[in-house]
């Protein structure tokens, strides 16, 4: 999979404010930002990613994926 599929994958699945995805085609580095990441440690959030990608991780055809993940509110903090 290329980085707009992941994208859209992840987008239509997961309602994004903010989503950057890097990487070289194998291992992939993402930025999401969601409210539905609310009250949730990092595991839960990371899961929820793994869940709007549909087994894509499990199938292989994402191979490796690390992210970083925020609130709107963390998001914010972040640009100060």
């Amino acid at each position: 999979m290329n980085a707009e599929q992941i994208k859209a994958l992840i987008a239509s699945n997961l309602p994004c404010t903010h989503l950057v995805l890097e990487g070289d085609g194998r291992h992939w580095y993402a930025t999401i930002v969601s409210a539905e990441f609310e009250g949730k440690r990092a595991i839960a959030r990371h899961q929820r990613v793994y869940t709007a990608l549909g087994g894509k991780v499990d199938s292989g055809e994402v191979h490796a994926l690390s992210m970083k993940t925020f609130t709107p509110a963390e998001w914010a903090a972040q640009a100060v």
